[in-house]
Order: C-alpha cells, then sequence, then structure tokens
C-alpha cells in the first residue's frame, strides 16, 4: 500500500478540507486529489463525500481511518528500530545471570532515559557476526585474539576483570575454608558442564585447567544451572568454578558456599566489541560509562591470549 497516500488520507479527514492537507503536507491541491483518488481506487471503495464545506468521510472511510493511523505508526516505529538516536541500543550480554549483564544494568541506572534491548547469543563468533551485520550494537565478550586481528572495522576494549569463586556444597571438603588456591584444587573434580568446545570460555578453562593441573570435567548432560546447583549441594566431591558477580538463588537447604580463590586470583576478561563506524550516540555513553577497567587483584591471573 501507498504510504504517501494513506498519509495524504489521514491529513484530509483531520483536516476536512484537500485544500488544508495540501498546506499541511507542502504539496499541492491537485496532488492531494490524485493521491486520494489513487488510494480509492486501490481499495476498491470511496472514502470521502465531496461537499461544498470539503470532504467527508464516507463509511468505508470512517472504517478505514483507525488502520490507516495504524499503518503511519508501525512505518514510524520501522524507522526509529534503524535510527541512531531514536532506535534503542541493542547490546548481547551472554546470560543475564553473568556479570555483562550486571555491567549494563549499572550503565541503565547512571543513564535511565537510554532505551536498552538486552539479547544473548551463544559465543564470541555469533556476537561478532552480529556486530559485523549490524543486527546488534555492541557485545560483552572475552576476546582470544589479539585486536588487531578481530575482523576489519570490529573494535574491542577490555572492560571489567572478574574474579572466580569455588562453588561447593556443605560436605565438600573445601567447604569450611574462607578461601582456596588454585593449588588446593588440585585432584578435585570441577564439575563444568556447560563448556563448550570451540567457545571463548572453553579457552578459558582450557588453559586455566592445563596451566594449574585442575580437573575441569565438561562431560555429562547440561540440564542448566538448577540441576548444576543441586548436584553440587548433594555432592561431597563436586565443585564448581562461577563468577563473583554472577546471580544465583538457591533453596536455603542446599547450603552453598562460594569461596575466593587467590594466590593467583583466576579473573575472567570481559571486553566490550563494537563497530568502529556506528555512530548510535548511546553506544559512545556506554564506552564512556565502562572505561578501562584493570583488575583489582595484585595477583590476577589470565590466559596468555588476555594479557596486556
Amino acid at each position: 500500500m501507498d504510504l504517501d497516500a494513506v498519509r495524504t488520507f489521514v491529513a484530509v479527514a483531520d483536516a476536512g478540507q484537500f485544500r488544508e492537507a495540501a498546506a499541511d503536507l507542502s504539496i499541492t491541491q491537485q496532488a492531494v486529489s490524485k493521491r486520494v483518488a489513487a488510494l480509492e481506487k486501490d481499495l476498491g471503495v470511496r472514502l470521502f463525500t465531496r461537499t461544498a464545506r470539503g470532504a467527508r468521510l464516507t463509511i468505508d472511510g470512517q472504517a478505514f481511518r483507525p488502520y490507516a493511523r495504524a499503518l503511519l505508526q508501525a512505518e514510524e516505529r520501522a524507522a526509529a528500530s534503524v535510527r541512531p538516536g531514536r532506535r534503542a541500543l541493542r547490546v548481547d550480554v551472554i546470560g543475564r545471570r553473568l556479570a555483562p549483564a550486571g555491567l549494563l544494568q549499572d550503565f541503565h541506572r547512571a543513564h535511565p532515559a537510554v532505551e536498552l534491548d538486552v539479547v544473548t547469543l551463544f559465543d564470541a563468533d555469533a556476537a561478532i557476526a552480529a556486530v559485523r551485520s549490524g543486527t546488534i550494537d555492541a557485545t560483552f565478550r572475552a576476546v582470544t585474539v589479539p585486536v588487531r586481528q578481530l575482523p576489519e572495522g570490529i573494535e574491542a576494549a577490555r572492560v571489567h576483570d572478574e574474579p572466580l569463586q569455588l562453588l561447593t556444597g556443605p560436605g565438600h571438603a573445601l567447604a569450611g575454608a574462607r578461601e582456596v588456591t588454585l593449588r588446593q584444587l588440585v585432584g578435585h573434580r570441577i564439575w563444568m558442564p556447560g563448556i563448550v568446545t570451540g567457545t571463548e570460555w572453553a579457552a578459558y578453562y582450557d588453559e586455566l585447567a592445563t596451566e594449574f593441573g585442575l580437573t575441569i570435567d565438561p562431560l555429562g548432560p547440561n540440564f542448566g544451572m538448577e540441576h548444576l546447583l543441586e548436584a553440587i549441594a548433594d555432592s561431597s566431591d563436586l565443585a564448581t568454578l562461577v563468577g563473583e558477580q554472577t546471580r544465583f538463588v538457591w533453596p536455603a537447604g542446599y547450603d552453598l558456599r562460594r569461596i575466593p580463590v587467590h594466590d593467583p586470583t583466576p579473573v575472567y576478561p570481559h571486553s566490550l566489541i563494537w563497530r568502529a563506524d556506528n555512530t548510535h550516540p548511546a553506544l559512545t555513553a556506554l564506552r564512556d560509562h565502562l572505561g578501562p577497567t584493570p583488575s583489582d587483584h595484585d595477583d590476577a591471573w589470565t590466559p596468555r591470549w588476555a594479557r596486556r
């Protein structure tokens, strides 16, 4: 349907005269008549009755008017969805319980007027492809290659180093510890069924396990975090690693323990990734809000690919 004709119809319906509608639209009265006639021909009905006082909607015109307005509103929403400064800033946070979601919530509290569209994509490859295509504006990811090796036009900045914690049930041998070292974890089974080969988090935990001789077990069905928490709560030998800012809720009876890990402190390196030519003003505000955030831990450990 010709939206210019629909817009002209609405203008005439509101003004009640072809002449005033022409003035409102900055076109000639003849152009208004032609557009309305074309729309009537397309619909197969008369929309107006011409009178000495102007134009009066027919019954069909009255029926069509709310839908015509809806068409114009849909057009405006469609344009706003891709117009920088008017559409929402689209950001991938990996998971809604993880630290990047918290970073984005902090930004929203500081900039409540900024409209956000939060998505969760699977891995860095999918997220970077979405950034390149313009499907999203930015993503929080661990970058496993030098920035110069990212696709052309893609930029990244390290914005948050998140310490890891050991999560155990009450019957685990380390449950009573105030803190543990990575060397104390040697020989303990660290169960992480959510690790998927080829992902950035798999690369992180592979290097952590190799460097410190840890047993990180990715096997077994991944039924989600609730199942993992239940299994750990009931086990005397299972534990897992979680980010310090990862948010969990579990039944009080689980009595799970979150234990800091030190000497060294393994930190997960979150970076913000965006397209260099993206002019969305809220993206600039997000980058300024995050800024470069070096680790607060003097003994921080990261994989070789994340070291500055």
